[in-house]
């Protein structure tokens, strides 16, 4: 037995131990805190001068807590523990260790008890506590010992539970909040349990405003959607099976006068009984979706009605010109021969933008750099644009000592093409001027023109693919990719292209590039 004089009244103060750790079973969760708690009532009820609790891990046994070891000891301690050896050690062969260790740490003046605490039939840790005397326990004594260190390991197993547990939660959390689409969680009576940041974002509200509302209350269609709404599916008995997801798509009512286009996802979580628990709704932003849908509806409509007119022409002029019953003279044959010259270049460059508008998205362009010299670059420009256009006055204006930069000056070359090409569309006559700035790390290039200018509403969307204004497409010939082009060739070689809004007083197109 104990000695006396160290535990007076051993069996009042057991049970008293034991009480103490029912009320940690139910009122700890703090894994940290309650192996501390346990740790420093066992030194006490055990009579001893430290001691430490070492947990099964999956990947071997580790000190989760510790009182009164030198620093110098548990220094030792606990990567012996880590190590590959140990972690197949039982308790048995743990507290022989432990033992050993103490006995030849101290000299001799140390023993060492162990506790196993086992919880549902597995060891789950070993409480050891440190002593300067023998253990000699009655098997009254050891009946007591192991309730404690049952009771003990029943509360350190809620606790790493309740710890896993909040961990999960954590995560879930956080994979909530990360997510891109909006995510929303509905009970089985359609009230939302759950809103990510996502769905904040998309509705316009904060997610107190949301939560607790029932689904149908906030998901609100400005018209009719594709698809069978949850409501009505709910009412045709959904889910059948587990698996059956369900999608809707519409144009989302929320805070904002603008409604959102969006696709959403419904799927069934069920009871072990088949009974509906949960539904997870996965709100998908589908405005991207829909902008290329419409720009893929533009572009065949664009394409073809400009390929059309052209192999029209070109089919017209030739067929006039085959005619056995009709003899031409050299002047006709001429004109006829330069038009379908005309329209096959205009052939040609639509091809070649749309080759270099695919190039574009299948991963960018390639640039061939070399000095380029932009005042001769414009000169070349207009003097190819000087003999088709009559009615216009086509200049450049750059000082003397005007840089040369970097750059490819074919796809320059290209940029200043297609405004000055725009600017004699959109101007029927006047002057047409390329104007060349510098500044200390970059070169400003202007193109301006007399005609109407630039509408402000269209201004935001002129350097879009297939963007072509409402006056465009009455007036003008083209497909909506010049200036998408030049954008791209611009930022390309590390510039950046704009366009100034004077209506009425010209358009005025810049690009920079740095020197």
């Amino acid at each position: 037995m104990l000695p006396s004089n160290l535990l007076p009244d051993f069996r009042v103060r057991q049970r008293d131990y034991l009480l103490e750790i029912s009320r940690l079973l139910t009122q700890e969760l703090d894994l940290e805190k309650l192996l501390a708690r346990i740790l420093r009532v066992s030194i006490e009820m055990l009579a001893g001068q430290a001691g430490l609790i070492a947990l099964k891990q999956p990947e071997g046994w580790r000190v989760s807590a510790a009182h009164g070891i030198a620093p110098a000891f548990m220094s030792y301690l606990e990567p012996l523990l880590e190590g590959e050896e140990f972690s197949e050690l039982d308790v048995v062969e743990l507290n022989r260790m432990l033992k050993e260790l103490t006995y030849t740490a101290s000299m001799g003046l140390l023993n060492g008890t162990g506790l196993p605490l086992v919880a549902h039939s597995e060891v789950i840790g070993v409480i050891f506590i440190f002593r300067n005397y023998a253990d000699l326990f009655t098997p009254n004594d050891r009946v007591l010992l192991q309730s404690f260190a049952d009771q003990a390991a029943i509360a350190v197993f809620n606790a790493q539970l309740y710890g896993q547990v909040s961990y999960e939660k954590q995560r879930l959390d956080a994979l909530l909040d990360s997510a891109a689409d909006g995510i929303l969680i509905l009970d089985s009576n359609l009230a939302i349990e759950r809103c990510n940041v996502a769905f904040e974002k998309m509705y316009g509200c904060n997610r107190d405003e949301v939560m607790g509302k029932f689904h149908q209350d906030i998901i609100q269609w400005k018209k009719e959607p594709q698809g069978i709404t949850l409501e009505d599916s709910i009412e045709a008995h959904w889910p059948p099976t587990p698996n059956a997801t369900l999608y809707v798509e519409g144009d989302l009512k929320r805070s904002t006068p603008t409604p959102l286009p969006v696709g959403i996802t419904y799927a069934p979580l069920l009871s072990e009984e088949h009974k509906l628990r949960n539904i997870i709704v996965s709100v998908r932003d589908i405005t991207h979706f829909r902008n290329a849908d419409e720009i893929k509806a533009t572009f065949i409509s664009i394409v073809s009605h400009e390929l059309r007119t052209p192999v029209a022409l070109i089919k017209g002029y030739a067929s006039t010109l085959r005619r056995d019953d009709a003899k031409w003279d050299k002047r006709t044959i001429s004109e006829s021969l330069a038009v379908i010259e005309e329209e096959a270049d205009r052939l040609s460059k639509m091809i070649d933008d749309l080759l270099d508008a695919s190039r574009l998205q299948a991963g960018g362009l390639s640039l061939n750099q070399s000095d380029v010299a932009l005042p001769n670059l414009a000169a070349r420009v207009i003097e190819r644009f000087a003999s088709q256009a009559p009615s216009h006055h086509l200049s450049a204006d750059f000082p003397s000592n005007f840089p040369v930069i970097i750059g490819d000056e074919t796809r320059i070359e290209q940029v200043l093409a297609n405004l000055v090409s725009n600017a004699l569309k959109y101007a029927p006559e006047g002057e047409i001027k390329i104007i060349g700035t510098q500044q200390p790390d970059h070169v400003i290039i202007c193109v301006s023109d007399e005609g109407k200018g630039i509408d402000a509403k269209d201004l935001p969307y002129i350097f879009d693919r297939f963007y072509r204004s409402t006056n465009a497409v009455k007036h003008t010939k083209g497909a909506g990719l010049g200036l998408y082009l030049a954008r791209a060739i611009i930022e390309a070689h590390g510039g950046r292209i704009w366009a100034d809004a004077n209506t009425g007083a010209g358009a005025r197109i810049c690009f920079s590039l740095p020197r």
